[in-house]
């Protein structure tokens, strides 16, 4: 069987979220305290918003990218996705996977690597929208080639001086901080959030 090809992939991507939007929250949101901030409260087409917090990724005993003019892709219910410049990192260990890839019926097309130092190697790693969707005014177009990286697929990632967790499931790319209350996508049992 042949697979779909990424044309056939996008036109269905704009159709699917053409009868999307901001749907009822199938869920009861966690309180939310001073300096918090909830995922129930995120928007639906995601965002692009700036990042005044420094962002660091560690791999193998290297600090594979760092900045401080970071971004992060805020949706509806999923931790927020952080994104760095190519500039701030080390692509020279990134190394392009043509056989993955993924469709976001929001962002367009995602294009992996698998982040590799020395012997070590970690496999779709990192992930970029190199020619995403800029129809929605979302802030899209901005982050076009820059770089985000799955906090459970390197040693350790930071906003600031906190140390990420991943967000549930592995699935998706998001990083859980301390003051994030949920219930967060990605667990068995929210495909549907």
């Amino acid at each position: 069987m042949t697979p779909p090809r990424k044309e056939d992939l996008l036109a269905a991507a704009r159709r699917h979220r053409a009868g999307m939007g901001r749907r009822a929250t199938p869920v009861t949101p966690e309180p939310v305290g001073p300096g918090e901030e909830s995922v129930w409260n995120f928007p639906r087409p995601p965002e692009v918003q700036a990042v005044q917090a420094p962002l660091r990724v560690e791999f193998a005993g290297r600090v594979v990218a760092e900045t401080r003019a970071g971004r992060r892709i805020c949706e509806t219910a999923s931790a927020p996705v952080y994104v760095f410049p190519p500039g701030d990192v080390a692509t020279e260990l990134l190394q392009e996977r043509p056989d993955a890839w993924s469709v976001c019926e929001w962002k367009g097309v995602a294009t992996y690597f698998d982040l590799v130092v020395g012997e070590r190697r970690s496999a779709a790693a990192a992930f970029t929208y190199a020619d995403p969707f800029d129809d929605l005014g979302r802030g899209y177009g901005e982050i076009a080639g820059w770089l985000a990286f799955y906090a459970n697929r390197v040693d350790a990632a930071f906003v600031g001086d906190e140390r990420v967790r991943p967000q549930p499931g592995g699935f998706y790319a998001g990083w859980m901080t301390a003051g994030l209350r949920g219930p967060i996508k990605g667990a068995p049992g929210s495909e549907g959030w």
